[in-house]
């Protein structure tokens, strides 16, 4: 990924409330706040840009499953840290969609899902290397 772009209705309580908690914690560094974004940067060079709502759009829902954002998973490098963000957000009372948990997606498939304060759906997601080998194998 190089950069992901996400619009929010509230961009000051979206970013103290669910976006400097989770991108903290996953390793990015806010990097840029202006009163209509914020550029978060990881290590690797990707980014997150969270956009400010215009005022007409302001308090619309997001809704999965029509054309748009479904979800964003991010990577975690084992399952502990899975368990950790999880703790995270209950810590920072995060809306946890589903706890974490194993998934029959791939062998060892390990994932908490959450949602920021719009309903926009997020994953952290374990995927031990051995399985995603055999899957690239397979393909």
């Amino acid at each position: 990924m190089n950069h992901l772009g996400v619009t929010v209705s509230d961009l000051a309580a979206a970013t103290g409330l669910f976006y400097a908690p989770v991108l903290g914690f996953l390793g990015y560094q806010e990097v840029e706040r202006l009163p209509e974004m914020s550029l978060w940067l990881a290590g690797d060079g990707s980014a997150i840009n969270l956009w400010q709502a215009k005022p007409e759009h302001r308090g619309r829902a997001a809704e999965r499953y029509a054309p748009g954002f479904h979800h964003f998973a991010f990577n975690a490098d084992s399952r502990q840290r899975v368990d950790d963000c999880h703790e995270l957000l209950q810590t920072k009372n995060i809306t946890v969609l589903d706890a974490p948990a194993a998934y029959d997606y791939l062998p060892g498939y390990y994932a908490v899902f959450f949602s920021d304060p719009d309903g926009l759906k997020y994953e952290l997601v374990h995927i031990p290397p051995e399985a995603l080998a055999a899957a690239k194998a397979e393909s």
